[in-house]
């Protein structure tokens, strides 16, 4: 039986001018193309081939000897390559991009974005990828341990329970909701520390220094800031919390603790409407 989205060795059962026909064996009746530009050099008949199947763009099931990034269930990293009304494509090292339907979406991706996603067959018969289902395919025998320092990728938000990371784009962690994350994105590479390993293996995550160390770096975030506006920020710490994130990528709180150190060092002058930097 042929396979959809996955790799399978077949045998050449038949040889045209445009390719060869593969098959699991020579009384199998199903068959499938591998195109002549993808026949390896003196293959001949009943030679065993390894192959990866999937569908061309006239949805006929086709042969390729090209490795894709991800077979069936599996997930992998791929970039969006283009957007259009009906989804995404995604490059995943094939000559027909992979289609991420909205409904797939957790988050309307953008061309260029790098995201983590799962291959499945979907009810027309066709490879489709998902940025749903990561978290039940990630790894939990991570080698980390409390204090390390990790390099992970955010790929699903929960108001429940926090920001799910794959760490190394493999092992499952999570930001609890109790740690601000509002200024993560889908798709966005994080550094943070290892704050638990849980007895199932997953880890917990935080982004956040000791508090003093934090207030400082948010102040110094807050001047930079502050120098892209040419030194006058037109709101206070009494914005929305999405003008505060959309213009600093700080949430409030952490922005109205940067706010008054800066305030106390007589770094800042803050007005009804601006807050203006004075020590330039």
């Amino acid at each position: 039986m042929l396979h959809l989205g996955e790799r399978q060795t077949l045998t050449v059962v038949k040889k045209v001018d445009f390719g060869v026909y593969l098959a699991e064996s020579q009384t199998s009746s199903e068959r499938v193309l591998l195109p002549r530009k993808q026949v390896p050099e003196g293959t001949s008949l009943h030679d065993h081939v390894d192959v990866f199947l999937y569908k061309d763009s006239k949805d006929r099931l086709i042969a390729t000897t090209q490795q894709p990034a991800l077979t069936l269930h599996q997930f992998a990293v791929l970039r969006v390559s283009q957007v259009n009304r009906y989804g995404a494509f995604l490059d995943w090292g094939l000559e027909k991009d992979l289609f991420l339907p909205y409904k797939e979406q957790l988050v309307k991706v953008q061309e260029g974005d790098e995201i983590l996603v799962t291959l499945y067959i979907d009810k027309s018969s066709r490879l489709c990828a998902s940025m749903k289902g990561i978290y039940h395919l990630l790894e939990t025998n991570s080698p980390y341990e409390t204090g390390d320092t990790v390099e992970g990728r955010v790929y699903e938000f929960s108001k429940n329970f926090g920001a799910f990371v794959a760490v190394d784009d493999k092992y499952s962690a999570l930001i609890p909701s109790s740690e601000d994350h509002s200024a993560l994105r889908i798709g966005q590479v994080i550094q943070a520390k290892v704050r638990n390993v849980k007895p199932d293996g997953k880890l917990d995550l935080t982004m956040r220094d000791k508090a003093y160390l934090q207030i400082e770096k948010d102040a110094e975030h807050i001047l930079k800031v502050l120098d892209e506006y040419a030194g006058v920020l037109p709101f206070t710490d009494k914005a929305s919390p999405e003008i505060i994130q959309r213009e600093t990528q700080l949430s409030k709180n952490a922005f109205k603790r940067a706010v008054g150190r800066l305030y106390k060092e007589h770094k800042i002058l803050i007005t009804d409407t601006a807050i203006r930097r004075t020590d330039n």
